[in-house]
């Protein structure tokens, strides 16, 4: 049996994109390749055939012989991975779709596709290749019980291309409950799980790149686990980020000293909000906005940089969160600022709430990717929200500032110098695109 597994993706091919694309995999420890495909295919017999491609409509291959095909997808994208899978279906191929949407709407989803994996497919896949051998398919298959991170098999991530960024996962789940999050849509999300560190050391130490990007929700949870795998991490000489909380990283230096010691660079920080109002509207109790400048300050203290990302648009915010996120970004020296605009994804509290209210203004999924204003905001017009996250991106990613970030690094040492270098230009020049 030959399988195609597609990650649906736009992808602009000129030479500006090509530019950026360049900078973001030599230079930049970003976000790394979701884990979903490498472990479905560790998961799939070695008699079947597997293939990956990623991209659009256009870069695949429809007259390529396939037996069946597996789709992943994000809100954003699920009106291409639909276009994806009808063509597929149109030909005759039986079309499985899976991912975040897809367990938030299934029943679209089934739509599209011959079946519907909701939650994580560690359990289901196998079943569903047994059945698909057998000559048939359910029409959904839903995780009955939270994985056994012990039982997650090493990802073949030689499904990838060459130069691809690796991702590695330590843990799975987020005990806490912010309302803009797409991990409440996984009924089996908010249970913290830990794979055994022998398993992720492994992991670790087959990784080809120098460094990679841990893709865990949090590694900041359970600081005991996380301080024990970074000491076991400290002979492996490689490099990595990792989302983190910044109420954690604020208060345990030891965390941060053996994160450093590790190999850590750079810390992802939701930041979310400069307004606390707002922090504690979408219930994210880790974070305290009078301790972030502190806390900031510390991991710098210990050689690491801060990406801090923002979300604009609250019902707490006014047009003035706009100036005091400007100003709070230059005060607490924040290495990489990112700006989302507020986003309610089906399947989470905050699109029950704005939907229960008749505050949703598109069901257009393609919109829903940060840049797009979805809903009414309270205080603000879409159009004004929209201005204003232009405004502070142009404020933080012009010559001017970016170039002042950059000379501020140099006291970090060699590599946070060249890796804010190399973060703040490719920022500003997708910001310039």
């Amino acid at each position: 049996m030959k399988i195609l597994f597609v990650s649906p993706a736009l992808v602009n091919k000129n030479y500006f994109n090509d530019i950026i694309r360049w900078i973001n995999i030599k230079f930049i420890l970003g976000f790394g390749k979701s884990l979903t495909f490498p472990i479905l295919k560790a998961l799939t017999p070695e008699k079947h055939d597997v293939e990956f491609v990623e991209g659009s409509y256009s870069d695949i291959n429809y007259d390529t012989h396939y037996d069946l095909i597996g789709i992943t997808t994000i809100t954003p994208y699920s009106y291409l991975a639909y276009e994806i899978a009808d063509e597929f279906r149109r030909r005759g191929v039986k079309v499985v779709i899976g991912g975040w949407h897809a367990s938030a709407l299934p029943e679209e989803a089934k739509q599209h596709a011959d079946a519907v994996v909701i939650g994580e497919a560690e359990d289901t896949w196998p079943e569903l290749i047994n059945d698909f051998e057998k000559g048939g398919l359910k029409p959904f298959y839903i995780t009955k019980q939270s994985v056994d991170p012990a039982t997650i098999p090493r990802p073949r991530v030689d499904i990838f291309p060459k130069r691809t960024r690796i991702s590695v996962q330590a843990t799975r789940g987020c005990p806490y409950s912010c309302e803009f999050c797409s991990l409440i849509n996984d009924k089996f999300g908010k249970k913290l799980r830990m794979r055994p560190i022998d398993d992720v050391i492994e992991d670790i130490s087959l990784i080809p790149n120098k460094g990679f990007f841990f893709i865990d929700n949090s590694l900041t949870v359970n600081p005991s686990y996380t301080k024990e795998l970074f000491r076991r991490m400290k002979c492996l000489n490689k490099f990595f980020s990792a989302y983190g909380n910044i109420d954690v990283l604020g208060r345990d230096e030891e965390l941060l000293k053996i994160a450093k010691e590790a190999g850590c660079r750079t810390w992802y920080i939701g930041l979310e909000s400069v307004c606390q109002k707002s922090i504690d509207s979408i219930r994210k109790h880790t974070n305290r906005v009078d301790n972030y400048i502190s806390s900031i300050k510390k991991i710098h203290e210990y050689g690491m940089n801060v990406m801090g990302s923002f979300v604009l648009g609250f019902d707490n915010d006014t047009m003035n969160v706009f100036n005091e996120t400007d100003e709070f970004i230059r005060k607490s020296e924040i290495d990489m600022p990112l700006f989302n605009i507020l986003t309610p994804y089906p399947g989470t509290p905050l699109y029950d709430r704005l939907n229960s209210e008749g505050r949703i203004l598109t069901r257009d999924w393609s919109k829903y990717d940060l840049e797009h204003v979805v809903f009414q905001p309270k205080n603000m017009s879409p159009e004004e929200l929209v201005s204003k996250i232009k405004w502070i991106r142009d404020r933080q990613y012009n010559i001017l500032t970016t170039t002042s970030r950059i000379i501020k690094s140099v006291k970090q040492g060699p590599n946070i110098f060249l890796e804010t270098l190399a973060m703040n230009n490719f920022r500003m020049l997708k910001n310039l695109k």
